[in-house]
């Protein structure tokens, strides 16, 4: 399921696009977050996809060898491991994935160039020669290869990165959690299991779904008091002059600790400035951090920071 660590993404990303066009409306916002975090969903079944894409691509290099004029040995008896991996025949079979696939048209269909050059470099790889000699063969060491192949193959591609970035500009940063997910949602196939295994659902719950709309409608709804607090706490700053990235995430965080008592000060903290990080400069984390900080403190002794239930948790 989608984290809270990639909600906060998505709803910082959106509203930076928000606010840097003149005159968007709200709705129209919202609609493009909630598209966001489905794309994202999008991109988790079409990773889970790639391995059969790839074993069909497979499958069809091997016929062909065959009927070439004069064949090698190798080519008339190939190593047929990778086609009959038993993780992937549980995916070609799952139900829920060829049903998300067929009503979303979220497929390789379009794609087959970037297949074959998934398939070659993993064709290529240690990973992949060490698999086929391997003396186990079963549904562990199948299930492991495919999940070593999405992090030792997939994510050290930069093309793959690059194509993914050109497909759609909600997946920019999404391939390293995606990946995640799938890994994730891989672990929990069992040979055993005659029925469907289930996939991840897009939200974990009802409170996470609440969660994305609330961050965002509340953070646009606080900006004014949000900054204005901000300012008293940057004394030494032009705020006008801080980058508009760094305002929203401090934004963000406070419409988190003061709007959302379920959700412990340090989780907050440990978020955004872990986003911090990533959208802005090393200096600018340092800087997030401690104007935070003091906000957190202040906000504490004055009551303006009530904590209630997994809240009241500071681990």
């Amino acid at each position: 399921m989608i984290s809270r660590r990639i909600i906060r993404t998505k709803v910082l990303q959106i509203l930076y696009a928000h606010v840097s066009t003149p005159d968007k409306q709200t709705s129209s916002s919202e609609k493009e977050l909630h598209f966001s975090i489905q794309k994202t969903y999008d991109l988790y079944h079409l990773l889970l996809e790639l391995p059969i894409a790839m074993s069909d691509h497979a499958d069809k290099l091997i016929e062909i060898r065959k009927l070439k004029n004069f064949p090698t040995k190798e080519e008339l008896n190939p190593n047929l491991r990778f086609v009959s991996n038993r993780l992937i025949s549980k995916l070609r079979n799952n139900t829920d994935l060829a049903a998300y696939i067929k009503k979303n048209k979220v497929n390789w269909v379009n794609s087959q160039e970037m297949v074959k050059k998934i398939y070659q470099s993993m064709v290529e790889s240690d990973l992949y020669n060490d698999y086929l000699a391997a003396e186990e063969d079963n549904f562990q060491t199948d299930r492991k290869f495919c999940e070593d192949f999405f992090v030792e193959v997939l994510l050290n591609s930069e093309y793959v990165f690059n194509e993914f970035e050109e497909q759609s500009i909600y997946w920019n940063d999404d391939l390293d959690f995606v990946v995640s997910m799938v890994i994730k949602t891989l672990k929990k196939f069992r040979e055993e299991n005659n029925f469907n295994d289930h996939l991840s659902s897009l939200y974990k719950d009802e409170e996470d779904m609440e969660f994305t709309v609330k961050l965002f409608r509340k953070t646009l709804e606080k900006s004014d008091e949000n900054r204005k607090t901000i300012e008293t706490y940057t004394k030494n700053w032009d705020v006008d002059r801080v980058a508009t990235m760094d305002i929203l995430i401090m934004e963000l965080a406070l419409t988190e600790l003061t709007e959302f008592p379920s959700v412990p000060i340090k989780v907050t903290l440990n978020e955004y400035i872990e986003l911090a990080k990533y959208y802005s400069t090393q200096r600018s984390s340092i800087f997030i951090n401690g104007v935070l900080d003091r906000i957190t403190k202040d906000f504490k002794d004055q009551g303006k920071i009530v904590k209630a239930g997994r809240g009241l948790l500071e681990g």
